[in-house]
């Protein structure tokens, strides 16, 4: 069961009697009906199942950014899918931790997270869930980045250091709100 205000969604689904608590089936299922409910694509293709012992087959899916703290919590999950018993290895990333019903998780050091937000005051997680087409960036003046290196010059000692810069004149733009959640939760 969840509480949804203004694209942030809460786990409520735990046994640990916080607000929010820890991720269960249940809250990813309701965040997936909510985005298919709004009309939101999937971004990523299913795998198809094989005949391989220790597999499973991946469904399409939405993707969802979270710490690496969270790991442990999602890998407790009902129906979880590690990313090795996915059919086929074949365009993963590095950073895919595995899947649970349509979505696909990401995990990294600098996933977001509130200190002492819950009502126990435990700490809080971010999962970032997102369809296709959520957000974009727009480039400004037909111009995407531009990687701009001046070498060193060895003719003379005050020029024996290299500079090296980027510019860019892009926007980042958010295309439809309800495309996009907040799952909080927290680590049991």
């Amino acid at each position: 069961m969840l509480a949804a205000t203004a694209g942030q969604i809460n786990c409520v689904g735990g046994v640990n009697g916080d607000n929010p608590t820890e991720i269960t089936l249940s809250d990813v299922e309701s965040v997936t009906t909510t985005l298919l409910s709004n009309n939101a694509y999937t971004i990523l293709d299913n795998i198809e199942g094989e005949n391989r012992f220790g597999t499973a087959p991946v469904r399409d899916s939405y993707l969802a950014f979270t710490h690496t703290n969270m790991t442990g919590q999602l890998s407790n999950v009902q129906g979880f899918i590690h990313k090795n018993n996915y059919p086929s290895q074949s365009n993963i990333a590095r950073s895919e931790w595995g899947s649970i019903g349509n979505l696909r998780f990401y995990v990294t050091s600098n996933g977001s997270y509130t200190e002492a937000a819950s009502a126990a005051g435990a700490r809080v997680y971010n999962t970032f869930v997102t369809g296709m087409e959520a957000y974009s960036y727009i480039e400004q003046d037909h111009m995407s980045a531009t990687f701009i290196y001046r070498p060193a010059i060895y003719d003379g000692p005050l020029a024996l250091n290299c500079t090296v810069g980027y510019k860019f004149g892009a926007c980042p733009r958010l295309l439809n709100d309800l495309w996009l959640f907040n799952l909080r939760s927290t680590v049991a």
